[in-house]
């Protein structure tokens, strides 16, 4: 049998990955594999590459290693230029460490001697982007995963963790070691043990402080450097909920309003007025 732990979603969250580390310590893991989103929308994006790299794991990109190497070239759509959490995530890792995301693959077969072949990938084989969520139809899936040989199929990026059936795929998502959105402050990530009858999942949950994360978020002059956005997140720390998807549903409802008020005004407006829930995107209300 062999024994992997699956991470994804850790966003240079070093609090998080330490409590995970510990966890996953005593349990004679043989390999670990990330899917995607190793860095960006964390305060620690060093530390964590540097212990990701430094442990020799398998390690695949997500969106937002994308967002980090395509920002200010040709490859990227415009309004990613205008996404201030990847910018001051840029200048932190510098070229060094844009140059090791730059050759990581995209998706990973694992062909181990005793168990069914896998895909990993981090949203879906056709686009990082694109999420399996737990309402996802077996209609839709049959889409995403068209053509995919593997039986079972790891997808992270929704950060909700999934173990589900849908026609011959056996669709597993460890949720995100870094950023809950689950309203708990806790690090999930996945064991998967596999023989010839297949791969079980195990869902692990960590629990973590964000104290320390919001701290250093505050010695780094984050909120400073990436405004509303930045304040947004922070509030995603403190919240374990989803805060900046739900700011900008609302705010592309104003019917021209933004173009009248500066973002601080809005955001104060959101923060204090608005029922962020109202505009959490549908998938996610199955965790209330």
């Amino acid at each position: 049998m062999t024994r992997l732990a699956i991470l994804s979603d850790i966003h240079g969250n070093m609090t998080a990955l330490r409590v995970v580390l510990e966890d996953m310590s005593a349990l004679k893991i043989d390999r670990v594999v990330v899917a995607g989103d190793v860095v960006n929308w964390g305060p620690h994006n060093v530390e964590v590459i540097q212990r990701v790299v430094d442990e020799g794991w398998a390690v695949i990109r997500g969106n937002q290693e994308l967002y980090l190497l395509d920002q200010d070239t040709e490859r990227a759509p415009v309004e990613w230029n205008s996404f201030t959490i990847a910018r001051w995530t840029r200048q932190q890792l510098g070229l060094r460490w844009l140059n090791v995301i730059a050759v990581w693959p995209d998706s990973l077969s694992l062909r181990f001697p005793d168990a069914p072949t896998m895909r990993v990938v981090h949203g879906s084989p056709r686009s990082h982007f694109e999420g399996i969520f737990p309402a996802t139809t077996d209609e839709e899936i049959a889409s995403i995963l068209e053509g995919v040989q593997e039986q079972t199929v790891v997808a992270a990026h929704t950060h909700l963790p999934l173990d589900r059936q849908s026609g011959p795929w056996h669709i597993i998502n460890p949720g995100a070691v870094g950023m809950p959105v689950q309203g708990r402050m806790e690090a999930t990530y996945l064991i998967l043990d596999g023989d010839w009858t297949g791969w079980h999942a195990t869902l692990r949950r960590v629990p973590f402080s964000a104290e320390p994360v919001l701290r250093d978020f505050g010695a780094l002059h984050f909120a400073e450097a990436c405004g509303v956005t930045g304040d947004l997140l922070l509030e995603e720390y403190r919240t374990a909920r989803l805060r900046v998807a739900p700011f900008l549903s609302w705010r592309r409802q104003l019917d021209g309003e933004p173009d009248n008020e500066p973002d601080s005004v809005l955001l104060s407006r959101f923060l204090s007025e608005i029922d962020p829930w109202d505009y959490t995107p549908v998938h996610y209300h199955v965790y209330k």
